[in-house]
């Protein structure tokens, strides 16, 4: 028992100025000699978790800001990376939108996600020191379980991680023409573990990220439209690619593709010699969505000049008699 000034006696305890004023204000023995378990405990541990609170949600409201901005286009420097693909005059809005705003949202579940457990993660530390609570056991086979888990999830993880990187270093995003080995098509979704794409025949592929070894993208930046045209062995090439030249030149004129032809179009001149006949190539800087229709449209107007001027384009090659047809034996 501890004396106070009055004469009066306190109960024996680790804090004795708590000791003290818990027993002025109850004077009650039993619960000043346990006032450090009944109160400043508790009161510790409801602080942590408070701050802990308050912590997560100062991180939350700071991450929603952050991929806010991203999502308008209003990139903070941490993250200018991700605008290494400049919208082509050709690029709808909605396309561009749906492409930052998956990428935000992706890139702020991953900040949320981490800031969550680095600040419940202290919490619980602390909150279980508090209650005395020897950590050591519980850290090692934390990590036990750790290892195990991450064996036995190596593939999740590996996709979660690549499909960090792909988001971050934006290798593609929503829209992107894209070859990723086994599947080709525009990008429809780009998520932490998988990549939605569909191909040409409108079949839906899901890529997981840990698996995409390579990734050809065909939409960054500018698309290259090449174009090679047969004509027979006995063509005057050089009229040939004069010709391609000009058809060329006279649709990079034309107002209606201004925005979408980004340079002066290239007759290279002849890029193969086979047994069909002699390619001529011409090649035209295009905006990425509009690399097709570019292709299309030359080929139909390469094909109608070529018609026009008496360029004749090489017969296809007899297949051979097959040895069990009913040709002569």
């Amino acid at each position: 028992m501890l004396a106070v000034d009055d004469g009066a006696s306190v109960p024996d305890c680790a804090d004795y100025w708590l000791c003290q004023k818990v027993y002025d204000w109850s004077g009650l023995d039993w619960l000043a000699e346990n006032a450090n378990t009944l109160i400043a405990t508790p009161a510790r541990i409801l602080l942590v978790v408070v701050l802990a609170v308050v912590a997560r949600a100062l991180a939350h409201r700071a991450i929603h800001r952050l991929t806010d901005r991203t999502a308008t286009g209003a990139m903070p420097t941490i993250l200018r990376p991700l605008r290494n693909r400049v919208p082509q005059p050709g690029d709808p809005v909605d396309q561009i939108t749906a492409r930052r705003t998956q990428r935000a949202e992706a890139i702020g579940s991953v900040l949320r996600s981490f800031a969550s457990i680095v600040v419940l993660g202290i919490a619980v530390v602390l909150v279980l020191g508090e209650l005395g609570i020897n950590l050591a056991p519980i850290v090692a086979s934390a990590g036990v379980v750790g290892v195990a888990l991450g064996f036995g999830a190596q593939n999740l993880i590996k996709d979660f991680i690549a499909g960090i990187g792909i988001i971050l270093e934006d290798q593609y995003g929503v829209g992107d023409v894209v070859d990723l080995g086994e599947a080709i098509g525009t990008v429809e979704a780009v998520g932490l573990r998988i990549t939605r794409l569909r191909d040409v025949n409108g079949v839906v592929w899901y890529v997981r990220n840990g698996e995409v070894l390579r990734v050809g993208n065909k939409s960054q930046g500018y698309a290259q439209v090449v174009i090679d045209m047969p004509v027979a062995h006995d063509t005057d090439l050089e009229r040939a690619r004069t010709v391609m030249q000009e058809v060329a030149d006279a649709m990079y004129a034309q107002a209606e593709w201004t925005g979408v032809l980004l340079a002066e179009p290239e007759s290279l001149g002849v890029e193969q010699i086979t047994t069909e006949g002699v390619f001529l190539r011409l090649m035209v800087r295009s905006t990425n969505t509009d690399q097709w229709r570019v292709g299309r449209e030359l080929r139909m107007r390469l094909k109608e000049r070529f018609v026009a001027e008496g360029i004749r384009t090489p017969l296809p090659l007899l297949g051979s008699v097959s040895a069990t047809g009913t040709g002569p034996r």
